[in-house]
């Protein structure tokens, strides 16, 4: 049985009538976190979500820390019985696929327009994943390492009339249940968002409705990835290729959905990149940017990037995904969260307003 410290060592901020030898002794034998990956000094948790979600304030507190300790670590959690049922991720990748199965043309007819939009489908080649910030030097990457072996379809939040989603649902009627069904996962993982930023709350010891007034908006963008299937010779003639190169998330946290296939790496404090296998049933959780420096880098934000899996095939096989990019609310200021920073350890960064931040790294992305 495998018990972390940070379970223990926040123990005394619960109010000591809450807590007995009894309670004490079941948390100390329960195991609401074990470990995903463990390599190369990289230590990423897998974390029984459902114990947050209880009402039982001991399981909370717990499974808060956990979770807390694990972005201050490794930058990414695993969360299982994380409250998505297993058949509404399973439609979500279904429908997902029969997008990327229309025809170029309908595809390319709901193209993505502009970063301040972020809504529509990218094409194979449009953009260039990486940590860089400057265009320019975006460009020399993509010519050295050439573009993103993918393509992807970018959902925000519904309703905003300047801003509309590219939705195939004046297409065919299969268009229409598709749009239908994302607007509902994109709502559940809008919850799920807000449920997260409230354990990390905990984690800090502040109030646990403390991101609520940030969160609560929905500024986040469902994309759904598809890799496709990709001769071996690619990456034999260029050795630097990858199906999204190195890069950290520019949000708060991503609610990541694997398939089985792999190829997630994440950079280990050893400088190299692991191998974030997948687990069936299972969210990825990362950190992203913005949520680094609100938290004035006492939580990290990793770098990882998507490479061509293990075959001895001539071909590789297709690849997707699903991100759901969190964001604090458009609209919101964001400085340094209550407790990140003190007379001894300063604030490292100014204030920024959450939409502007989030434009200027799409547009140097994209």
């Amino acid at each position: 049985m495998h018990v972390y410290l940070s379970e223990i060592n926040h123990l005394h901020f619960i109010p000591f009538e809450r807590i007995d030898k009894t309670r004490l002794s079941a948390i100390m034998k329960s195991e609401t976190a074990t470990s995903a990956v463990s390599s190369d000094n990289l230590e990423i948790p897998l974390i029984d979500f459902s114990a947050f979600l209880s009402n039982d304030p001991v399981q909370r507190q717990s499974t808060a820390n956990e979770i807390l300790s694990g972005f201050q670590r490794a930058g990414f959690i695993y969360l299982k019985n994380h409250g998505l049922s297993k058949h509404d991720v399973k439609t979500t990748f279904e429908q997902s696929a029969k997008f990327f199965q229309r025809p170029q043309e309908e595809k390319d007819s709901l193209a993505w327009t502009t970063p301040e939009a972020n809504r529509g489908y990218v094409q194979q080649g449009r953009e260039k994943t990486t940590d860089l910030t400057d265009a320019a030097d975006i460009e020399a990457k993509r010519a050295e390492e050439g573009a993103d072996l993918k393509e992807s379809l970018e959902i925000g939040r519904e309703g905003i009339a300047e801003l509309p989603n590219h939705w195939p649902d004046n297409i065919d009627s299969e268009g229409k249940v598709f749009k239908a069904h994302m607007l509902e996962f994109f709502e559940r993982c809008k919850n799920l968002h807000v449920e997260v930023m409230r354990a990390i709350a905990v984690g800090l010891h502040i109030d646990e409705s403390w991101f609520d007034e940030f969160s609560d908006g929905g500024d986040n963008t469902l994309r759904l990835l598809h890799y496709p299937s990709v001769s071996a010779s690619v990456f034999k003639d260029n050795k630097n290729t990858v199906r999204a190169g190195a890069h950290t998330d520019y949000g708060s946290i991503t609610l990541l959905f694997q398939d089985m296939a792999g190829g997630l790496q994440v950079l280990s404090p050893n400088g190299n990149f692991v191998d974030a296998t997948p687990i069936e049933d299972t969210i990825v959780v990362n950190a992203g940017d913005l949520l680094a420096r609100w938290s004035n880098d006492t939580i990290k934000s990793t770098k990882h990037r998507v490479v061509q899996p293990p075959t001895t095939r001539d071909v590789y096989p297709p690849r997707y995904s699903i991100a759901y990019f969190c964001n604090p609310n458009f609209d919101r200021y964001i400085e340094a969260i209550p407790g990140t920073y003190d007379e001894a350890k300063v604030k490292k960064y100014p204030g920024i307003n959450s939409g502007e931040y989030l434009i200027q790294r799409l547009t140097a992305t994209y």
